[in-house]
């Protein structure tokens, strides 16, 4: 069987992937090792049942800036191929503390690259694909077209530019040794599994214990939101067809207003809005972010299939069922 390594496998979205990609029939004809360094945001809970219940699931504890150590697995495993979803990626938190982000998202990638790429001298069916963002596109006004694969980069915070400058050395290692890469850009994803300092199981976690919900400026700022399962199948498909060299935009086709978001979270919830709390706004932050995910649909045949109203009350149902896993992760940062 073919070996992939899916690092960042025990975040977010990196355990959504396990669940719905590494565990499926499809995913089962490959043998995947899942690398994660279970920081703050990193839970193996997430993923346990389902390596410990699949031979072709394993796991790893690894951080991605110990390039002796990556090295070392790359020669054991011998992969053919990377899904890089590891990285830091809360805005605030890049604010505060932008080292480790260059650290983890910059020099990690590095690392990845410079182990893919002794790997590619000797197997040239490797192949490497980055997970990326939409926010190193920048800022859009409200009546600016969406994000195409051509849009200049111009990030806007030491989060985007981390993620930018690994998206810029991903290219250049295609450019300068022609190593097979891929780089998906998604806008905003939201589902299970997702650390409650993102906006939405923020929102969530915060109503449901009575608490104010903080919402940034007057709350007029838009994202497009994809449910984490269609931007999963999104990277799937480009790992798997994407041509080397090619970035891909996955969207969701569902831009909303974040206050709107705010209300609409307390109306599910049977909730009031006086809980809202308007809060200084985010330093450097961006008005607007919409996707034109043209390309992977006609290329892939990618579309996203979850509605946003959809996905938000799988959402909803998920973090309500699961409120020991919400506290867990809670009190995992706080210790």
């Amino acid at each position: 069987m073919k070996k992939i390594l899916l690092t960042g496998g025990a975040g977010f979205i990196g355990s959504n992937f396990v669940h719905k990609i590494c565990a499926s029939d499809e995913g089962r004809e490959y043998e995947f090792v899942i690398l994660d360094a279970l920081t703050y945001a990193g839970h193996y809970p997430n993923i346990q049942k389902v390596v410990e219940s699949n031979k072709n699931i394993s796991f790893v504890q690894m951080d991605l800036r110990d390039a002796k150590s990556l090295s070392q697995l790359f020669t054991k495993y011998r992969f053919d191929g990377v899904i890089n979803f590891a990285a830091e990626s809360h805005v605030d938190r890049s604010i505060d503390s932008p080292n480790i982000f260059i650290e983890t998202n910059v020099l990690g990638t590095l690392n990845l690259l410079n182990a893919g790429l002794e790997l590619f001298k000797a197997n040239p069916d490797f192949k490497y694909l980055q997970v990326s963002t939409d926010e190193v596109y920048g800022s859009l006004k409200v009546n600016d077209p969406a994000f195409v694969e051509m849009t200049n980069l111009s990030p806007n915070s030491p989060y985007s530019a981390s993620k930018a400058s690994a998206d810029l050395l991903v290219r250049s290692y295609y450019k300068t040794f022609k190593l097979p890469i891929l780089i998906t850009r998604c806008s905003n994803n939201y589902g299970p599994f997702q650390y409650p300092e993102k906006l939405i199981p923020l929102m969530i976690y915060n109503a449901i214990k009575g608490i104010p919900l903080p919402v940034y400026g007057n709350g007029s700022n838009i994202r497009d939101w994809i449910y984490v399962d269609d931007h999963n199948q999104g990277v799937w498909e480009v790992f798997k067809k994407g041509r080397f060299g090619e970035i891909y935009n996955l969207g969701g086709n569902a831009e909303m207003v974040n206050l709107d978001i705010v209300k609409l979270v307390l109306k599910k919830l049977g909730k009031s809005e006086d809980q809202i709390q308007f809060v200084t706004d985010r330093l450097g932050h961006d008005f607007r972010y919409a996707m034109n995910f043209s390309k992977a649909k006609k290329e892939l045949g990618w579309s996203p299939k979850v509605t946003f109203e959809v996905g938000l009350m799988k959402t909803l149902d998920w973090y309500q069922s699961h409120w020991e896993w919400v506290e867990a992760v809670k009190l995992k940062t706080t210790r």
